[in-house]
């Protein structure tokens, strides 16, 4: 595949008081393939959500650059959408008016018949069209979340961001929109980078999940490729003994090579 999202030498710095400095990025060269899922995975600290808000355009490099489809990456723009932990929907929109408003930002020049059947079409792909009319408050954390996918996969990104998108959820929840995020990105095909802390998610979702070293100056410390086949089963996966080796070699990297004691 050719290359499309590169992150070249990104080095982030915060400044200090009394000109002092933290480094929490060092030299982070990483290239992410069209239609890819990446994960990525490390100790509290270690600047995943930072390399994150810099892909995103939230936040810049100090040093190096980042580069999107030949196109430098200069700050927010539509090819790329952001999925938080905290879903962000406006409490007084619904469900359908939550997810229009971001269509007819980005395409303004839809017609009335071309806007609905945009919107129906991720209301449907996240499993929410009896809930459409409903909003934030009168719906599920689980329902939330799918409709933040929806309304930032309605946009047509290139890229899809998720910032421990799962995080806030009680396990079952988070199996049942892992499935719904799998099926999806089957289905829409576009490049998708996950922050987790949780290595069964890394495995499940990823193509490749990438390991960070522990902060300050964190960088990445090994990229694992997945070699399992889509669609997955996560029932199935349990057994296999590609899942076992990957689970495993994230483990030994987290808490043997890059093991970190909190206390």
């Amino acid at each position: 595949m050719k290359k499309f999202l590169v992150l070249e030498n990104v080095d982030k710095i915060f400044p200090l008081p009394k000109n002092k400095e933290y480094v929490a990025l060092r030299n982070v060269n990483l290239e992410i393939k069209e239609n890819e899922v990446v994960s990525i995975i490390g100790h509290s600290g270690c600047g995943k959500s930072t390399i994150l808000n810099i892909i995103a355009g939230l936040d810049t490099a100090t040093n190096g650059v980042l580069v999107l489809e030949n196109k430098e990456i200069k700050g927010p723009g539509f090819d790329r959408a952001v999925v938080f932990q905290n879903h962000s929907l406006l409490p007084w929109l619904t469900v359908y008016q939550n997810i229009e408003m971001a269509v007819k930002k980005v395409m303004p020049n839809l017609t009335k018949e071309e806007l609905k059947e945009r919107v129906m079409k991720f209301v449907d792909m996240v499993g929410l069209d009896h809930a459409k009319d409903k909003k934030p408050d009168e719906i599920s954390g689980g329902m939330k979340q799918r409709v933040g996918i929806a309304r930032a996969l309605s946009i047509k990104p290139k890229v899809l961001l998720m910032d421990e998108p799962f995080g806030a959820l009680d396990s079952l929840t988070r199996a049942n929109l892992q499935e719904h995020l799998m099926r999806i990105q089957q289905n829409v095909k576009n490049t998708v980078v996950i922050i987790t802390h949780d290595i069964d998610e890394a495995v499940l979702l990823s193509d490749r999940v990438i390991m960070m070293t522990n902060g300050p100056e964190a960088t990445i410390g090994e990229i694992l490729e997945v070699n399992l086949p889509r669609p997955r089963d996560r029932v199935a996966l349990q057994s296999d003994p590609e899942y076992i080796r990957c689970r495993e070699a994230i483990l030994e990297f987290l808490y043997k090579k890059f093991a970190k004691d909190d206390h």
